[in-house]
Protein backbone atom coordinates (compact mmCIF):
# COMPACT_ATOMS: atom_id res chain seq x y z
CA UNK A 1 0.00 0.00 0.00
CA UNK A 2 1.56 3.40 -1.01
CA UNK A 3 2.05 6.37 1.46
CA UNK A 4 -0.74 8.51 0.22
CA UNK A 5 -3.28 5.55 -0.05
CA UNK A 6 -2.64 4.87 3.48
CA UNK A 7 -3.08 8.46 4.63
CA UNK A 8 -6.83 8.13 2.88
CA UNK A 9 -7.34 4.94 4.16
CA UNK A 10 -6.68 6.30 8.23
CA UNK A 11 -8.32 9.31 7.35
CA UNK A 12 -11.45 7.39 6.13
CA UNK A 13 -11.48 5.49 9.50
CA UNK A 14 -11.36 8.80 11.16
CA UNK A 15 -14.18 10.17 9.25
CA UNK A 16 -16.63 6.70 10.09
CA UNK A 17 -15.38 6.82 13.82
CA UNK A 18 -16.10 10.99 13.92
CA UNK A 19 -19.54 10.24 12.25
CA UNK A 20 -20.29 7.21 14.94
CA UNK A 21 -19.55 9.53 17.76
CA UNK A 22 -21.44 12.63 16.48
CA UNK A 23 -24.26 10.46 16.26
CA UNK A 24 -23.94 9.89 19.95
CA UNK A 25 -24.00 12.91 20.68
CA UNK A 26 -26.78 14.06 18.98
CA UNK A 27 -28.39 10.88 21.08
CA UNK A 28 -27.32 12.20 24.40
CA UNK A 29 -28.92 15.34 23.46
CA UNK A 30 -32.13 13.79 22.37
CA UNK A 31 -32.13 12.42 25.90
CA UNK A 32 -32.36 15.24 27.77
CA UNK A 33 -28.47 15.19 28.44
CA UNK A 34 -25.82 18.26 27.51
CA UNK A 35 -22.71 16.45 26.78
CA UNK A 36 -21.03 19.94 27.38
CA UNK A 37 -22.32 21.08 31.05
CA UNK A 38 -21.50 24.81 31.75
CA UNK A 39 -20.37 23.34 35.78
CA UNK A 40 -18.16 20.33 36.93
CA UNK A 41 -16.46 19.49 40.08
CA UNK A 42 -13.68 18.25 41.28
CA UNK A 43 -12.59 17.55 45.02
CA UNK A 44 -9.54 14.84 44.80
CA UNK A 45 -6.78 14.13 41.96
CA UNK A 46 -5.58 11.06 40.86
CA UNK A 47 -2.11 10.86 42.69
CA UNK A 48 -3.19 12.54 45.87
CA UNK A 49 -5.06 9.93 46.49
CA UNK A 50 -2.43 6.96 45.67
CA UNK A 51 -0.41 8.68 48.39
CA UNK A 52 -3.21 8.81 50.73
CA UNK A 53 -4.58 5.55 50.67
CA UNK A 54 -0.93 4.20 49.41
CA UNK A 55 -1.25 1.47 52.51
CA UNK A 56 -4.66 0.47 52.10
CA UNK A 57 -4.90 -3.42 51.92
CA UNK A 58 -5.87 -5.60 48.95
CA UNK A 59 -9.44 -6.18 48.69
CA UNK A 60 -10.35 -3.32 51.44
CA UNK A 61 -12.45 -0.46 51.06
CA UNK A 62 -13.51 2.49 52.72
CA UNK A 63 -16.14 5.26 53.45
CA UNK A 64 -14.28 8.21 51.98
CA UNK A 65 -15.86 9.64 49.23
CA UNK A 66 -14.50 11.69 46.09
CA UNK A 67 -15.17 13.48 43.20
CA UNK A 68 -12.40 13.10 40.12
CA UNK A 69 -12.70 14.33 36.22
CA UNK A 70 -10.51 13.86 33.66
CA UNK A 71 -10.26 11.91 30.07
CA UNK A 72 -11.09 8.50 29.52
CA UNK A 73 -8.04 6.52 28.78
CA UNK A 74 -8.50 2.72 29.17
CA UNK A 75 -12.40 1.15 29.09
CA UNK A 76 -12.98 -1.96 29.70
CA UNK A 77 -16.97 -3.39 30.38
CA UNK A 78 -17.65 -7.23 31.38
CA UNK A 79 -21.42 -7.65 31.92
CA UNK A 80 -22.44 -5.92 35.00
CA UNK A 81 -18.89 -4.48 35.61
CA UNK A 82 -17.10 -1.83 33.88
CA UNK A 83 -13.18 -0.67 34.46
CA UNK A 84 -12.33 3.19 33.15
CA UNK A 85 -8.69 4.71 33.28
CA UNK A 86 -9.06 7.85 34.24
CA UNK A 87 -6.44 10.41 33.45
CA UNK A 88 -6.36 13.75 35.04
CA UNK A 89 -2.89 16.38 35.41
CA UNK A 90 -1.60 14.69 38.08
CA UNK A 91 -1.41 11.15 36.66
CA UNK A 92 -4.41 7.86 36.39
CA UNK A 93 -6.72 6.32 38.54
CA UNK A 94 -8.85 3.40 38.09
CA UNK A 95 -12.97 3.50 37.71
CA UNK A 96 -14.61 0.76 39.34
CA UNK A 97 -18.60 0.92 37.84
CA UNK A 98 -20.79 -1.93 39.10
CA UNK A 99 -24.89 -1.80 37.62
CA UNK A 100 -25.25 -2.34 41.49
CA UNK A 101 -23.90 1.14 42.38
CA UNK A 102 -25.40 3.09 39.84
CA UNK A 103 -28.82 4.78 38.81
CA UNK A 104 -30.03 3.42 35.40
CA UNK A 105 -29.50 6.51 33.70
CA UNK A 106 -25.76 6.67 34.53
CA UNK A 107 -25.10 3.04 33.95
CA UNK A 108 -26.92 3.89 30.56
CA UNK A 109 -24.37 6.44 29.90
CA UNK A 110 -21.71 3.81 29.57
CA UNK A 111 -22.78 2.93 26.54
CA UNK A 112 -22.32 6.42 24.94
CA UNK A 113 -19.21 6.76 26.03
CA UNK A 114 -15.69 6.41 24.45
CA UNK A 115 -12.14 6.49 24.53
CA UNK A 116 -10.93 10.55 24.71
CA UNK A 117 -14.19 11.73 26.40
CA UNK A 118 -13.99 13.87 29.81
CA UNK A 119 -16.29 12.42 32.91
CA UNK A 120 -16.24 13.04 36.46
CA UNK A 121 -16.95 10.14 38.89
CA UNK A 122 -18.04 10.43 42.21
CA UNK A 123 -17.60 7.40 44.69
CA UNK A 124 -15.93 5.63 47.49
CA UNK A 125 -12.05 4.88 47.30
CA UNK A 126 -11.62 1.01 47.63
CA UNK A 127 -8.87 -1.27 46.50
CA UNK A 128 -9.58 -4.51 44.12
CA UNK A 129 -8.46 -7.65 45.17
CA UNK A 130 -5.73 -7.56 42.48
CA UNK A 131 -4.63 -4.52 44.16
CA UNK A 132 -5.60 -1.41 42.08
CA UNK A 133 -6.61 1.58 43.77
CA UNK A 134 -10.03 2.74 42.29
CA UNK A 135 -13.03 4.62 42.92
CA UNK A 136 -16.27 2.57 42.95
CA UNK A 137 -18.52 4.87 41.46
CA UNK A 138 -21.81 5.89 42.36
CA UNK A 139 -22.30 9.17 40.16
CA UNK A 140 -20.91 9.75 36.34
CA UNK A 141 -21.37 12.63 34.66
CA UNK A 142 -20.30 13.14 30.71
CA UNK A 143 -18.07 16.78 31.12
CA UNK A 144 -16.95 16.76 27.20
CA UNK A 145 -18.03 13.97 24.35
CA UNK A 146 -15.04 13.56 22.03
CA UNK A 147 -16.34 13.11 19.20
CA UNK A 148 -12.68 12.69 16.97
CA UNK A 149 -10.78 9.59 17.95
CA UNK A 150 -7.34 10.07 19.53
CA UNK A 151 -4.43 8.06 17.76
CA UNK A 152 -3.83 4.46 18.55
CA UNK A 153 0.32 5.48 18.27
CA UNK A 154 1.42 8.75 18.82
CA UNK A 155 5.62 8.39 18.98
CA UNK A 156 8.24 8.32 16.34
CA UNK A 157 9.94 10.59 13.93
CA UNK A 158 7.21 10.00 11.18
CA UNK A 159 4.78 11.71 13.63
CA UNK A 160 6.40 14.67 14.31
CA UNK A 161 5.11 17.29 12.02
CA UNK A 162 1.57 16.03 13.04
CA UNK A 163 2.81 16.68 17.08
CA UNK A 164 4.36 19.84 16.18
CA UNK A 165 0.76 21.33 14.29
CA UNK A 166 -1.52 19.63 16.45
CA UNK A 167 0.03 20.08 19.84
CA UNK A 168 -3.20 19.34 22.01
CA UNK A 169 -2.97 15.77 20.61
CA UNK A 170 0.57 15.60 21.46
CA UNK A 171 0.06 16.70 25.09
CA UNK A 172 -2.70 14.12 25.40
CA UNK A 173 -1.01 11.18 23.79
CA UNK A 174 2.83 12.26 25.21
CA UNK A 175 3.06 12.50 29.34
CA UNK A 176 6.77 13.70 28.86
CA UNK A 177 5.60 16.57 26.40
CA UNK A 178 3.92 17.94 29.32
CA UNK A 179 6.47 17.46 31.58
CA UNK A 180 8.91 19.56 29.14
CA UNK A 181 6.36 22.27 29.50
CA UNK A 182 5.63 21.82 33.06
CA UNK A 183 9.39 22.36 33.42
CA UNK A 184 10.04 25.16 31.05
CA UNK A 185 7.78 27.23 33.22
CA UNK A 186 9.28 26.48 36.28
CA UNK A 187 12.44 27.17 35.00
CA UNK A 188 11.01 30.50 33.59
CA UNK A 189 9.51 31.58 36.87
CA UNK A 190 13.49 30.56 38.81
CA UNK A 191 15.02 32.69 36.62
CA UNK A 192 12.23 35.59 37.37
CA UNK A 193 12.57 34.75 41.28
CA UNK A 194 16.84 34.40 40.85
CA UNK A 195 16.71 37.81 38.88
CA UNK A 196 14.42 39.34 41.38
CA UNK A 197 16.61 38.67 44.07
CA UNK A 198 19.94 40.23 42.67
CA UNK A 199 17.90 43.33 42.71
CA UNK A 200 16.50 43.25 39.02
CA UNK A 201 13.40 44.88 38.52
CA UNK A 202 11.52 42.95 35.71
CA UNK A 203 10.06 45.58 33.14
CA UNK A 204 7.96 45.70 30.14
CA UNK A 205 8.78 47.64 26.91
CA UNK A 206 7.31 47.70 23.15
CA UNK A 207 6.80 45.16 21.01
CA UNK A 208 6.46 47.30 18.02
CA UNK A 209 9.96 49.75 16.76
CA UNK A 210 10.13 52.64 14.34
CA UNK A 211 13.99 51.76 14.39
CA UNK A 212 15.12 48.74 13.54
CA UNK A 213 18.17 48.38 16.60
CA UNK A 214 19.56 46.04 19.33
CA UNK A 215 20.46 43.50 16.91
CA UNK A 216 21.57 42.44 13.41
CA UNK A 217 18.60 40.37 12.56
CA UNK A 218 15.88 40.56 9.51
CA UNK A 219 12.61 42.05 10.69
CA UNK A 220 8.61 41.15 10.32
CA UNK A 221 7.40 44.73 9.29
CA UNK A 222 3.69 45.76 10.06
CA UNK A 223 1.62 48.77 9.95
CA UNK A 224 0.94 51.06 12.38
CA UNK A 225 -2.88 52.54 11.26
CA UNK A 226 -3.13 54.69 13.49
CA UNK A 227 0.28 56.68 13.19
CA UNK A 228 0.26 55.93 9.24
CA UNK A 229 3.48 54.44 9.46
CA UNK A 230 5.61 51.19 9.38
CA UNK A 231 6.81 49.17 12.33
CA UNK A 232 8.92 46.41 12.83
CA UNK A 233 7.98 43.84 15.36
CA UNK A 234 11.28 43.95 17.40
CA UNK A 235 14.30 41.73 17.29
CA UNK A 236 15.77 42.43 20.11
CA UNK A 237 14.57 44.81 23.79
CA UNK A 238 18.12 46.22 24.19
CA UNK A 239 18.24 49.91 23.54
CA UNK A 240 14.64 50.31 25.49
CA UNK A 241 16.23 48.40 28.15
CA UNK A 242 19.28 50.61 27.80
CA UNK A 243 17.24 54.16 27.89
CA UNK A 244 16.01 53.17 31.43
CA UNK A 245 19.73 52.85 32.79
CA UNK A 246 20.09 56.09 31.64
CA UNK A 247 17.01 57.22 33.75
CA UNK A 248 18.66 55.68 36.62
CA UNK A 249 16.50 52.47 37.07
CA UNK A 250 19.84 50.75 37.69
CA UNK A 251 19.21 47.25 37.29
CA UNK A 252 16.42 45.81 34.86
CA UNK A 253 15.68 42.94 33.16
CA UNK A 254 12.94 41.81 30.93
CA UNK A 255 11.74 37.97 29.45
CA UNK A 256 9.74 38.28 26.10
CA UNK A 257 8.96 37.19 22.71
CA UNK A 258 11.28 38.61 20.19
CA UNK A 259 10.37 38.32 16.22
CA UNK A 260 13.55 37.87 13.72
CA UNK A 261 12.15 37.19 9.68
CA UNK A 262 14.98 34.52 9.28
CA UNK A 263 15.42 31.02 8.78
CA UNK A 264 13.99 27.65 10.81
CA UNK A 265 16.35 24.50 12.05
CA UNK A 266 17.17 23.04 15.14
CA UNK A 267 17.99 25.87 17.47
CA UNK A 268 16.05 28.88 15.67
CA UNK A 269 12.64 30.12 15.11
CA UNK A 270 11.34 33.36 13.84
CA UNK A 271 9.62 33.85 16.98
CA UNK A 272 11.62 33.02 20.14
CA UNK A 273 12.05 34.49 23.82
CA UNK A 274 14.73 36.16 25.45
CA UNK A 275 15.47 37.44 28.64
CA UNK A 276 17.51 40.70 28.50
CA UNK A 277 19.70 42.29 31.70
CA UNK A 278 21.13 45.38 32.25
CA UNK A 279 23.36 46.25 35.32
CA UNK A 280 24.22 49.74 35.85
CA UNK A 281 28.24 49.44 37.35
CA UNK A 282 28.81 46.60 36.37
CA UNK A 283 30.81 44.78 33.54
CA UNK A 284 31.55 41.82 31.17
CA UNK A 285 33.43 40.14 34.54
CA UNK A 286 30.10 40.96 36.25
CA UNK A 287 27.71 39.35 33.41
CA UNK A 288 29.64 35.46 33.50
CA UNK A 289 29.54 35.59 37.37
CA UNK A 290 25.69 36.22 37.18
CA UNK A 291 25.09 34.03 34.11
CA UNK A 292 27.34 31.10 36.26
CA UNK A 293 25.16 31.52 38.94
CA UNK A 294 22.02 31.42 37.54
CA UNK A 295 22.86 28.39 35.03
CA UNK A 296 24.31 26.91 38.26
CA UNK A 297 21.04 27.14 40.24
CA UNK A 298 18.66 26.08 37.41
CA UNK A 299 20.64 22.38 37.23
CA UNK A 300 20.48 22.21 41.02
CA UNK A 301 16.69 22.69 41.05
CA UNK A 302 15.28 21.02 37.70
CA UNK A 303 18.19 18.44 37.39
CA UNK A 304 18.94 17.41 40.56
CA UNK A 305 22.86 18.58 41.04
CA UNK A 306 24.41 18.88 44.04
CA UNK A 307 25.74 22.70 44.64
CA UNK A 308 29.41 22.70 43.28
CA UNK A 309 29.07 19.34 40.94
CA UNK A 310 26.43 20.48 38.51
CA UNK A 311 27.22 18.54 36.23
CA UNK A 312 24.19 17.47 33.66
CA UNK A 313 24.11 15.66 30.08
CA UNK A 314 22.73 16.82 27.07
CA UNK A 315 21.83 14.58 24.11
CA UNK A 316 24.31 11.82 25.56
CA UNK A 317 27.00 14.84 25.92
CA UNK A 318 28.53 15.42 29.73
CA UNK A 319 28.27 19.33 30.32
CA UNK A 320 30.01 20.28 33.53
CA UNK A 321 28.90 23.38 34.99
CA UNK A 322 30.31 23.82 38.00
CA UNK A 323 32.75 26.25 39.64
CA UNK A 324 34.47 29.26 37.38
CA UNK A 325 33.96 28.37 33.28
CA UNK A 326 36.84 29.11 30.78
CA UNK A 327 37.12 31.91 29.11
CA UNK A 328 39.00 32.52 25.70
CA UNK A 329 39.56 34.77 23.13
CA UNK A 330 37.68 34.43 19.67
CA UNK A 331 41.15 34.14 17.79
CA UNK A 332 42.06 32.12 19.60
CA UNK A 333 39.37 29.40 19.13
CA UNK A 334 39.53 30.35 15.46
CA UNK A 335 43.47 29.52 15.18
CA UNK A 336 43.15 26.33 16.74
CA UNK A 337 40.55 24.85 14.64
CA UNK A 338 42.26 26.13 11.10
CA UNK A 339 45.97 25.47 12.67
CA UNK A 340 47.78 28.08 13.06
CA UNK A 341 47.78 31.50 14.67
CA UNK A 342 45.52 34.44 13.13
CA UNK A 343 44.43 37.67 14.85
CA UNK A 344 43.57 41.27 13.92
CA UNK A 345 46.99 41.59 12.21
CA UNK A 346 46.61 38.85 9.93
CA UNK A 347 46.50 40.58 6.43
CA UNK A 348 42.78 40.27 4.69
CA UNK A 349 44.51 38.37 1.79
CA UNK A 350 45.22 35.29 4.01
CA UNK A 351 41.82 35.44 6.15
CA UNK A 352 40.11 35.21 2.55
CA UNK A 353 42.17 32.70 1.86
CA UNK A 354 41.34 30.65 5.08
CA UNK A 355 37.42 31.34 4.19
CA UNK A 356 37.96 30.11 0.61
CA UNK A 357 39.95 26.93 2.08
CA UNK A 358 37.37 26.30 4.38
CA UNK A 359 34.30 26.88 2.38
CA UNK A 360 33.42 29.89 4.17
CA UNK A 361 31.86 32.40 1.94
CA UNK A 362 32.98 36.63 1.85
CA UNK A 363 32.19 39.65 0.63
CA UNK A 364 34.78 42.55 -1.03
CA UNK A 365 33.62 45.08 2.19
CA UNK A 366 34.90 42.73 4.89
CA UNK A 367 37.50 43.20 6.86
CA UNK A 368 39.84 41.73 9.09
CA UNK A 369 37.17 41.72 11.82
CA UNK A 370 34.34 40.34 9.75
CA UNK A 371 36.67 37.62 8.32
CA UNK A 372 38.09 36.33 11.73
CA UNK A 373 34.29 36.09 12.94
CA UNK A 374 32.92 34.30 10.27
CA UNK A 375 35.83 31.28 10.42
CA UNK A 376 35.14 31.20 14.53
CA UNK A 377 31.28 30.99 13.96
CA UNK A 378 31.31 28.79 10.80
CA UNK A 379 34.39 26.15 12.27
CA UNK A 380 35.05 26.81 15.88
CA UNK A 381 31.64 27.55 17.80
CA UNK A 382 30.94 23.96 17.60
CA UNK A 383 34.26 22.75 18.81
CA UNK A 384 33.04 24.05 22.43
CA UNK A 385 31.59 21.76 24.86
CA UNK A 386 31.63 22.68 28.36
CA UNK A 387 30.33 26.05 29.15
CA UNK A 388 32.78 28.95 27.60
CA UNK A 389 32.65 32.38 27.41
CA UNK A 390 34.43 33.19 23.86
CA UNK A 391 35.55 36.79 24.37
CA UNK A 392 37.15 39.85 22.90
CA UNK A 393 34.55 39.86 19.47
CA UNK A 394 35.94 42.57 16.29
CA UNK A 395 34.12 45.92 16.72
CA UNK A 396 32.89 45.28 13.12
CA UNK A 397 30.52 42.75 14.42
CA UNK A 398 29.90 44.71 17.80
CA UNK A 399 28.30 47.60 17.22
CA UNK A 400 26.82 48.34 20.65
CA UNK A 401 29.41 47.07 22.54
CA UNK A 402 32.55 49.25 23.99
CA UNK A 403 35.79 48.52 22.71
CA UNK A 404 38.57 47.17 24.65
CA UNK A 405 41.01 49.69 25.88
CA UNK A 406 44.41 47.94 24.98
CA UNK A 407 43.03 47.43 21.48
CA UNK A 408 40.24 49.67 20.23
CA UNK A 409 39.58 47.01 17.39
CA UNK A 410 38.18 44.86 19.81
CA UNK A 411 35.00 44.71 22.04
CA UNK A 412 34.41 44.18 25.67
CA UNK A 413 31.87 40.84 24.70
CA UNK A 414 31.62 37.40 25.35
CA UNK A 415 28.68 34.70 23.89
CA UNK A 416 28.42 31.94 26.34
CA UNK A 417 28.88 28.64 24.43
CA UNK A 418 27.54 24.96 25.40
CA UNK A 419 28.07 22.16 23.28
CA UNK A 420 28.68 24.16 20.14
CA UNK A 421 25.13 26.95 20.61
CA UNK A 422 25.33 30.09 21.68
CA UNK A 423 23.16 30.59 24.83
CA UNK A 424 23.90 33.78 25.89
CA UNK A 425 25.52 37.31 24.15
CA UNK A 426 27.01 40.16 26.90
CA UNK A 427 28.70 43.42 26.60
CA UNK A 428 29.93 46.23 28.62
CA UNK A 429 27.96 48.42 27.13
CA UNK A 430 28.60 51.40 24.63
CA UNK A 431 28.12 54.89 26.31
CA UNK A 432 30.10 57.13 24.62
CA UNK A 433 27.18 58.76 22.05
CA UNK A 434 30.01 59.83 19.81
CA UNK A 435 31.60 56.42 19.23
CA UNK A 436 27.83 55.34 19.04
CA UNK A 437 26.73 58.02 16.31
CA UNK A 438 29.53 56.63 14.43
CA UNK A 439 28.69 53.01 14.84
CA UNK A 440 25.02 53.52 13.44
CA UNK A 441 26.15 55.50 10.42
CA UNK A 442 28.70 52.55 9.42
CA UNK A 443 25.19 50.15 9.86
CA UNK A 444 23.47 52.82 8.09
CA UNK A 445 26.11 52.18 5.40
CA UNK A 446 26.02 48.66 5.12
CA UNK A 447 22.42 48.61 5.12
CA UNK A 448 22.71 51.04 1.90
CA UNK A 449 24.95 48.86 0.54
CA UNK A 450 22.17 45.69 0.75
CA UNK A 451 22.82 44.26 4.39
CA UNK A 452 18.85 43.74 5.39
CA UNK A 453 20.02 42.89 9.03
CA UNK A 454 21.94 46.01 10.00
CA UNK A 455 20.28 48.20 12.26
CA UNK A 456 18.96 52.25 11.58
CA UNK A 457 20.43 55.38 12.96
CA UNK A 458 18.76 55.68 16.26
CA UNK A 459 18.85 59.40 17.17
CA UNK A 460 16.73 59.05 20.32
CA UNK A 461 18.68 56.35 21.33
CA UNK A 462 22.18 58.27 20.65
CA UNK A 463 20.13 61.44 22.71
CA UNK A 464 19.78 59.48 25.66
CA UNK A 465 23.34 59.28 25.67
CA UNK A 466 24.37 61.88 25.72
CA UNK A 467 22.63 62.71 28.37
CA UNK A 468 25.23 60.42 30.05
CA UNK A 469 24.78 56.56 31.07
CA UNK A 470 26.93 54.84 33.49
CA UNK A 471 29.14 52.10 33.18
CA UNK A 472 26.92 49.45 32.21
CA UNK A 473 26.55 45.58 32.00
CA UNK A 474 24.52 44.27 29.71
CA UNK A 475 23.39 40.62 28.46
CA UNK A 476 20.50 38.90 26.50
CA UNK A 477 19.94 34.83 26.81
CA UNK A 478 18.27 32.48 24.87
CA UNK A 479 15.75 31.22 26.82
CA UNK A 480 14.84 28.60 24.66
CA UNK A 481 17.66 27.35 23.70
CA UNK A 482 17.94 27.11 27.92
CA UNK A 483 15.07 25.59 28.10
CA UNK A 484 16.05 22.54 25.70
CA UNK A 485 19.83 22.41 28.06
CA UNK A 486 17.97 21.61 30.90
CA UNK A 487 14.93 19.47 29.47
CA UNK A 488 17.54 17.39 27.06
CA UNK A 489 15.51 18.36 23.97
CA UNK A 490 17.37 18.50 20.32
CA UNK A 491 15.01 20.82 18.30
CA UNK A 492 13.86 23.70 19.26
CA UNK A 493 10.46 23.02 18.37
CA UNK A 494 10.13 20.65 20.89
CA UNK A 495 10.24 23.03 24.18
CA UNK A 496 8.00 25.43 21.85
CA UNK A 497 4.18 25.14 22.63
CA UNK A 498 3.27 26.14 18.94
CA UNK A 499 6.23 26.43 16.45
CA UNK A 500 6.09 28.19 13.22
CA UNK A 501 5.18 25.57 10.86
CA UNK A 502 4.10 26.04 7.18
CA UNK A 503 0.26 26.53 6.25
CA UNK A 504 -1.71 23.84 6.66
CA UNK A 505 -3.77 23.09 3.25
CA UNK A 506 -7.64 22.63 4.39
CA UNK A 507 -10.46 21.93 1.68
CA UNK A 508 -13.64 23.03 1.26
CA UNK A 509 -14.59 19.35 1.97
CA UNK A 510 -12.63 19.12 5.54
CA UNK A 511 -14.49 21.81 7.21
CA UNK A 512 -17.81 20.26 5.64
CA UNK A 513 -17.22 17.27 7.64
CA UNK A 514 -16.90 19.56 10.90
CA UNK A 515 -20.00 20.99 10.03
CA UNK A 516 -23.55 19.71 11.37
CA UNK A 517 -25.56 20.31 8.47
CA UNK A 518 -28.78 17.54 9.95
Amino acid sequence: MSESTALTSSESTINDERATRRAKRKALIEQGINPYPISSTITAFARDLETQYGSLEDGAATEDSYTVAGRIRAYRRQGKVCFIVLEDKTGTIQLFLRINNMSEQDWNLLLQLDLGDIIQATGVIVRTRRGQLSVSVTKLVLLSKSVRPLPEKFHGLSDREIRYRQRYVDLIMNPEVRDVFRKRSHIISLIRRFMENQGYLEVETPMMHQILGGANARPFTTHFNALDCDFYLRIATELPLKRLIVGGMDRVFEIGRQFRNEGMDLTHNPEFTSMEAYCAYSNLQGMKELTEQMFQLIAQDVCGCEKGSEIITYQDKRVNMSGTWRSVALSDVASEVVGEKINMDTPVEHLRALCDKHEISWEESWGAGKLLFEIYDELGEQTLQDPTFVCDYPAEVSPLSKRKDEDPRLTDRFELVICGHEYANAFSELNDPVDQAQRFMAQVKAKGMGDDEAMGYDYDYVRALEYGMPPTGGIGYGIDRMIMLFCDQPSIRDVLLFPQMKPESISKDDIAAQVDNS
